[in-house]
């Protein structure tokens, strides 16, 4: 496509902001920036279930486990819903660069991710007020079978001001369907309790945080980074955090602490 073909799209896309079309103009735009294939648009709240805005892919197996896991709880462990708990995240991150150490090990990757057949991830953050971020995220998977180029990650990049701009203005009047009154706990508190209360495990506020960076996929090198403490803390936080539970392996962690994640995430909606 022309230079001026493709100003033209970006102008056709300015024009449909506010527009119910707009979400295809932009995606129509940024093709030309990058052949992806497919795109999501979410809308971050805080700790809160995420709000889904706009979707589109070639293959729809990207999405089959997009309603019944992953806002059903798995993300929470998505390396890019962490980025958005940063705050004031703007602009571009590849999962590549932002995924922990071991994300590619995880649990979460070998039976949720992998399952999705994405092979690479690039996401525009937005940020909206009340503490909402926006996350255009755009996706290679098998219909491709490749990542995006250096020359696709190039123009993303020199566009990524004006992707989230776009992004920022659509969705400016954008409100969560139920905002809480309230902060609620956080995520480590909230199983705690819930641990306690169903399974009578009861866990140290270190050990619910290790315990959440162990399925998040990094390393008890990165968790002593994380916590500033040393390698060895770490690992006795570990020991005493297998043994309260009664398990063995990072598999049994996720398999004890993901149905629990959907109930966490449900009842900060209800406070």
């Amino acid at each position: 496509m022309t230079q001026s073909k493709r100003d033209k799209q970006l102008a056709d896309t300015i024009m449909a902001l506010s527009a119910p079309d707009f979400p295809n103009h932009f995606s129509g735009w940024v093709k030309q920036l990058a052949a992806f294939d497919n795109l999501i648009i979410i809308a971050y709240q805080g700790e809160r279930r995420p709000e889904v805005l706009y979707r589109e892919c070639v293959d729809p197996v990207v999405y089959q486990q997009m309603d019944s896991h992953y806002l059903e709880g798995a993300y929470l462990l998505d390396p890019f819903y962490r980025e958005h708990l940063k705050g004031g995240v703007q602009g571009i991150r590849r999962l590549a660069d932002v995924a922990p150490d071991r994300f590619w090990r995880t649990h979460y990757y070998k039976h949720y991710y992998r399952q999705t057949t994405l092979l690479d991830e690039i996401a525009i953050f937005a940020r909206l007020e009340n503490g909402v971020t926006l996350n255009a995220c755009f996706g290679k998977d098998r219909s491709s079978n490749q990542p995006f180029s250096q020359a696709e990650l190039t123009a993303l990049g020199r566009h990524e001001l004006t992707l989230a701009g776009l992004l920022s203005r659509h969705w400016q009047h954008y409100r969560p369907e139920s905002a809480p009154n309230a902060r609620p706990l956080t995520l480590e508190k909230r199983l705690r309790e819930a641990l306690d209360q169903q399974r009578g495990i009861q866990l140290s506020p270190r050990q619910a945080e290790v315990a959440l960076f162990i399925l998040r996929g990094h390393s008890s090198l990165s968790i002593s980074l994380h916590l500033d403490v040393s390698l060895q803390t770490v690992k006795v936080f570990r020991r005493q955090l297998y043994a309260k539970c009664r398990i063995s392996s990072q598999a049994e962690l996720f398999a004890l602490l993901m149905p629990f994640f959907a109930q966490l995430t449900s009842s900060i909606s209800t406070r």
